[in-house]
């Protein structure tokens, strides 16, 4: 399955600007506001809300104050989930790496049947990094993990995974206006079941270009192209999920939607309902957006 209607959030309680993750986020600002916090949790509280309303299942974790997380708000970083296994991964900042915790899995535990762990944290010590569903996109239909290279994107560790799960790793280069390589594939891109939303002015090898158009025709995706400002606007930070009644849903924030046009947004909406809310101060000061806050879960319920 490439959805999943079930998806695992965590409430912040530090959330703020990370100075270990901007040497190479160019998507983060820092606000230097006093609250910050304040107003990302209720961000994050209306997010919830709305995926709930649409009879999406979210399971929500509250962090906790220690040890200090301030990016705790984006766990599909350092968690996947495939059937029965969880994959847990190597993360560039010493801080986020703080974010694997136990409390975090016991809830899931209770709520989900997990069998296996596949952790492959312990590339931290050669200082290679995978950091998860933001290093790597997945098309889980066709098993292709598609991965822009960065500092946060090593190889060694892609292959491994995909070794774990049965993947082939598609390789690219992405880089932004400065010249400077993509921290994170899922800004630059999203896989659908029937659509991939991306940059491709972010690759500039020609021949990267064409084998990615490649595999997007033989999956059988429609290409739907942003633009550079649209992709600042986190056009490709979005996630395509159902409901527990098998309807399908795009969602993303309210600044990636106002960025998109109306050939678009026909498109997309050809496919599936668009859920979009403000999430402004998240994305300012975290350099992420509405994919990111969202953990696919795709495991089993307890009975």
């Amino acid at each position: 399955m490439q959805n999943t209607s079930n998806l695992l959030m965590i409430r912040p309680v530090n959330f703020g600007f990370n100075a270990e993750t901007a040497t190479n986020n160019a998507f983060q600002i820092n606000e230097q506001s006093d609250d910050v916090q304040k107003k990302a949790l209720l961000e994050f509280d209306n997010f919830v809300k709305k995926l709930s309303a649409n009879k999406i299942d979210v399971t929500v974790v509250e962090d906790t104050p220690v040890p200090y997380t301030p990016d705790s708000i984006f766990p599909n970083n350092w968690i996947s989930f495939h059937n029965d296994k969880i994959c847990l991964y190597p993360m560039y900042a010493p801080n986020r790496r703080l974010e694997r915790k136990d409390t975090i899995l016991d809830v899931l535990k209770r709520k989900f049947i997990i069998n296996k762990t596949i952790d492959l944290a312990h590339y931290e010590k050669e200082n290679i990094f995978l950091e998860g569903t933001g290093s790597m996109v997945l098309d889980r239909k066709n098993k292709l993990a598609y991965a822009c290279l960065s500092e946060r994107t090593n190889t060694k560790v892609l292959d491994d995974f995909c070794k774990n799960f049965d993947y082939s790793p598609v390789v690219f280069n992405s880089y932004d206006l400065k010249g400077l390589p993509i921290y994170h594939t899922n800004v630059v891109m999203n896989v659908g079941e029937q659509f991939v939303i991306i940059c491709l002015d972010t690759v500039k090898n020609s021949a990267e270009r064409d084998m990615l158009k490649a595999k997007f025709e033989q999956t059988g995706k429609q290409l739907i192209e942003i633009s550079y400002d649209q992709m600042n606007n986190f056009a490709g930070n979005m996630l395509q999920v159902k409901n527990i009644d098998d309807k399908q849903f795009l969602v993303m924030s309210q600044s990636a939607f106002n960025s998109l046009n109306k050939e678009q947004l026909d498109i997309i909406n050809s496919y599936n309902k668009i859920i979009y809310t403000d999430l402004s101060t998240i994305e300012k000061n975290g350099g992420g957006s509405a994919r990111c806050m969202l953990a696919e879960i795709f495991l089993s319920p307890n009975k």
